[in-house]
């Protein structure tokens, strides 16, 4: 089940986390062409979005734990951060593609700066945190803290800005009093929730080393869930046009 290169048990939960938003971007779809009444904006579908983003940002946060561990065995300094700022760039990139393509298709709710955005930013800088090891946890909870209770207090700022100076301030939580997107995560407080996984990552995972025991677990429970954590990314990027093509086929509305 375990290979040299993987932990079984982080892709089993990546992948319940993509489960976890494809049912939620599934009723999201139902909502948004009327076909089922679901209230997915507040309530109980609402906090699931907000538990399926934190969980996600955590892996990432273990994740990137592991593979500085890894990394660093073969490379230092420039190199090493060099490795991340081109994985990051690369996931920022995707993330404007998703950016091109919500704007062409759901203008009024485009995706400025949605997971894969700041995905991508956090990557980024890593290799600044690092150092920071288990302390990552408390500044991750700092960031949460700012970015759930300053950041509300100063975002009447940005309400009074036009663009494009609003639109440079998004990434960091602030917004005028209209801005709506499908899906906007900005570094407050989110990066904040993948710093924290860089923290318990140095906790359950430093040095690249599982820190604890895990127990046995069924195959047809790991290889599944395994698949769907290794492949996160592609089912992330395909997974919209697949619902909205099925939901075509069964509803025969015109969705694309």
């Amino acid at each position: 089940m375990e290979t040299q290169e993987r932990f079984f048990e982080i892709d089993c939960v990546r992948g319940i986390a993509i489960l976890m938003m494809v049912l939620f971007h599934t009723l999201f779809d139902l909502s948004y062409f009327s076909v089922l009444a679901v209230n997915v904006a507040t309530g109980f579908w609402r906090y699931f979005a907000y538990a399926t983003a934190t969980l996600f940002l955590l892996v990432v946060g273990i994740s990137l734990v592991v593979s500085h561990a890894r990394v660093a065995r073969a490379l230092a300094g420039l190199l090493l951060a060099q490795k991340f700022l081109v994985r990051g760039a690369g996931i920022f990139a995707l993330g404007l593609l998703v950016t091109l393509a919500t704007w062409l298709y759901i203008p009024s709710g485009c995706i400025l700066f949605g997971i894969l955005h700041l995905i991508g930013v956090a990557v980024m800088l890593a290799p600044l945190f690092f150092r920071l090891k288990k302390y990552n946890l408390p500044v991750g909870l700092a960031v949460i803290a700012i970015g759930l209770f300053v950041i509300p207090l100063i975002n009447p700022i940005a309400v009074a800005l036009t663009d494009p100076v609003a639109v440079l301030l998004l990434p960091l939580g602030l917004h005028s009093a209209t801005f709506w997107s499908v899906d906007y995560t900005p570094l407050f407080p989110w990066l904040g929730v993948v710093l924290a996984g860089l923290g318990a990552g140095e906790f359950l995972y430093g040095n690249g080393v599982r820190h604890f025991t895990m127990p046995s677990l069924p195959d047809f429970f790991v290889r599944p869930l395994s698949f769907l954590g290794r492949h996160s990314l592609l089912i992330y990027i395909v997974h919209q046009p697949v619902i909205l093509l099925l939901l075509a086929a069964v509803t025969g509305m015109k969705v694309l």
